[in-house]
């Protein structure tokens, strides 16, 4: 590998960081626009400058042309030229997408986005609708003015007081033409740091009989007023440290007296002989995530770990636990006293352990934000092919969650995105009908709550159509006809199998995969769905998730003569109940009177095929809630305590078992399972039908 091409993945990895940035600058434009603010369209400019240019130096031409069409625009924006409306940012954010997929394309080595040709058109239209040719000849009248207008020696004369700033020198390569880079760009962004004074050198070019378009012979020299630090400026050429001659000096290193102003020209004309940062030694001593952040404050030094070497500590540090655990029992068996130095030092250890715990759990949580801005553009995507207006509104971006959890909710999130936009977003007409406004929304939110994750995805659309959904339910045979069944009931049958309202096959919907697929994703990483819907009003999704995939806080039962672990979050209470709140039903159904609500008794022991069971009047219930708000009461022998215990997966050794979700290792090296309760409950639901219950999915 050259040594170019090695540094090619780290191009793709700040690609990332770039891309994240663009769409967060193009999420704020709108709201900037209306207070003449234009540090939104900055940022965005300098993320698809960044791009470019890297792209530019592994020879990606059709990301460079992208990008280089982008950026025009962003320029035509900036400068006031070109305002940012409703159908200009529908554009941009179309380009958005597709400077995205050019970079996963170059990355992958894959053929080039098909929407790429119809975009770049749209952007050449916008940026000619914008730029007629007074405005270019205007934006190029800068390069020879400083010659003309502005002399030397009388701006020196005058002695103003000394500005905090940079004489910079830039004298562009034919290499940075070639490779797609505008010089009027660079020096636009200078000045968005401060007051530039630009003057164009003509010196190297010869007479035009004698001139040769591929040895350019221009520079330019700068006089930048800023308060920015020496950093941000070397990041705007972060990616034409190669391509260019680039000196960045102070713009007056010493007070300068009037019997010295001759020579204060010296560091203005040509540079001072000391070495550049431009090249290899000495390096900037600043992250090239700079590049995309100028005058912001210095960001927190990061670096870049693989997932796997995570993964490998993080079930090291399980294996502390366990060791833990098992240490403490031993300690309890030999009957040590718990006030002795062994018993103190295994506190100590103990406390220790959950902190490294929490850490390094820490290291892999990351915010939601990357994976609202992904569903940002399904949105868009839904919306075109729906011929809808939809607008997709986010809080609780920086709610942070493991990384495995966060990779794994994409999925689920996507189908839920596409199921609001084309089943519950109604079409304009009809909403205005209706006394809504044209646009639909749909509000993504998350939250941190009781050791949760909690993520609510909600739209202003016309709700569940109950009738609709109850007969194509009984028509497809997922119901029996005339089966009692409660709202929320109906409206969990949408989670079944097979389940679609849709006559028609499209390409977002209509083949019979939707809603059954995200409750099994979700339920997968430990966590449940909920929904709830307002006729007319719209509809509200709810995920409950687990922090992270590799702990979890459990309740220790015993069923069958085995310790078993029950997850907390699925329980609401427990309770021993009186003989007279329990009630047959059939020949070997039990119910419990509670609250005035009848819940099913589920024994735990025959429904994981135990033989050895105890006497009913002995056993204790515990209350369940399930993904639809229903309710059950499993019955177990008897409950020990509570502890959070290191999740071990079964699947790969054992495959999928029946109402059994994964395994643990208790303190005395026994295997402890831990029981899935939604199947439990769904098995014992679908054995025991018509029940109400049957419609909990």
């Amino acid at each position: 590998m050259s040594g170019i091409d090695s540094l090619r993945p780290a191009f793709f990895e700040e690609c990332e960081d770039l891309l994240l940035r663009m769409g967060e600058g193009l999420a704020r434009i709108p709201d900037a626009a209306l207070h003449n603010e234009v540090e939104s369209i900055h940022d965005v400019f300098r993320a698809v400058h960044s791009i470019k240019g890297g792209a530019g130096a592994f020879g990606l031409t059709s990301l460079v042309g992208f990008a280089h069409a982008f950026e025009t625009v962003l320029d035509l924006m900036r400068s006031g030229t070109l305002h940012p409306d409703a159908s200009t940012m529908h554009i941009l954010l179309r380009a958005s997408d597709v400077l995205a997929d050019l970079v996963a394309a170059a990355r992958d080595g894959q053929p080039d986005p098909e929407l790429m040709p119809q975009l770049l058109v749209d952007l050449d239209l916008l940026a000619e609708g914008a730029a007629s040719p007074e405005d270019e000849a205007a934006a190029l009248a800068f390069e020879p003015m400083r010659i003309d207008v502005i002399p030397i020696e009388p701006a020196l004369s005058q002695a103003p007081p000394d500005p905090t700033g940079f004489a910079i020198t830039f004298e562009p390569y034919p290499a940075l033409y070639a490779t797609g880079h505008e010089p009027v760009a660079l020096l636009r962004a200078l000045a968005d740091l401060g007051t530039t004074d630009v003057t164009a050198d003509l010196s190297g070019i010869g007479p035009l009989d004698t001139f040769d378009p591929a040895q350019p012979g221009l520079r330019w020299q700068l006089a930048l007023q800023t308060t920015a630090p020496r950093e941000d400026v070397m990041a705007i050429f972060d990616f034409v440290q190669d391509l260019a001659l680039v000196t960045v000096e102070p713009l007056h290193p010493d007070p300068p007296s009037l019997a010295s102003e001759p020579q204060m020209a010296a560091p203005f004309v040509t540079p001072l002989p000391q070495p550049s940062p431009v090249q290899p030694t000495p390096a900037p001593a600043h992250p090239r995530t700079a590049s995309v952040t100028p005058a912001a404050p210095p960001a927190m030094p990061t670096i870049r770990v693989n997932l796997d070497r995570v993964d490998r500590l993080i079930n090291q540090i399980g294996e502390l636990v366990i060791m833990e655990a098992m240490l403490s029992q031993a300690i309890s068996i030999a009957g040590l006293s718990k006030d002795g130095d062994v018993s103190s030092s295994l506190e100590g250890i103990k406390q220790l352990a959950a902190r490294i715990q929490e850490s390094v759990m820490s290291i892999r949580a990351q915010p939601l934000k990357s994976v609202f801005q992904r569903l940002d553009r399904i949105t868009r995507e839904a919306a075109d092919a729906t011929h809808k207006q939809v607008r997709l509104e986010t809080f609780g971006e920086a709610t942070e969650v493991d990384k495995t959890v966060i990779e794994r909710l994409v999925d689920p999130l996507t189908h839920m995105i596409r199921n609001a936009v084309d089943h519950g977003i109604e079409p304009a007409d009809r909403r205005i009908a209706a006394g809504k406004p044209p646009e639909g929304v749909i509000t993504l939110s998350a939250a941190h709550r009781s050791g949760r994750v909690i993520i609510e995805l909600a739209d202003d659309g016309a709700g569940i159509n109950r009738t609709r959904v109850r007969e194509i339910a009984e028509a497809r045979g997922l119901v029996p006809a005339g089966a009692q069944l409660s709202p929320a009931e109906i409206d969990n049958l949408l989670f079944l199998p097979g389940f679609s309202s849709k006559e028609e096959v499209s390409a977002l919907s209509g083949r019979g995969v939707g809603l059954d697929v995200v409750r099994r994703e979700i339920q997968s990483l430990g966590g449940r769905v909920s929904i709830q819907s307002t006729p007319g009003q719209g509809s509200l999704f709810t995920i409950a998730l687990p922090l992270t995939l590799a702990v979890l806080e459990g309740m220790l039962i015993g069923v069958g003569g085995e310790t078993m672990i029950l997850p907390i979050s699925s329980i609401i209470e427990t309770l021993r109940p009186d003989e007279s709140e329990i009630h047959s039903l059939g020949r070997n159904g039990r119910l419990i009177a509670k609250r005035g609500e009848m819940i099913p008794i589920i024994d735990l022991a025959q429904s994981l095929g135990f033989t050895s069971r105890q006497d009913d009047q002995r056993q204790v219930l515990i209350l369940v809630e399930c993904d639809s708000g229903g309710r059950a009461a499993l019955a177990a022998d008897q409950i020990f305590d509570q502890r959070q215990v290191v999740i071990k997966s079964l699947e790969d050794n054992y495959g999928t078992v029946r109402g059994i979700s994964a395994a643990t290792i208790l303190g005395d090296g026994r295997i402890a399972l831990i029981v899935d309760p939604e199947e439990i409950v769904a098995r014992a639901v679908a054995e025991t039908k018509p029940m109400p219950l049957a419609a909990n999915g």
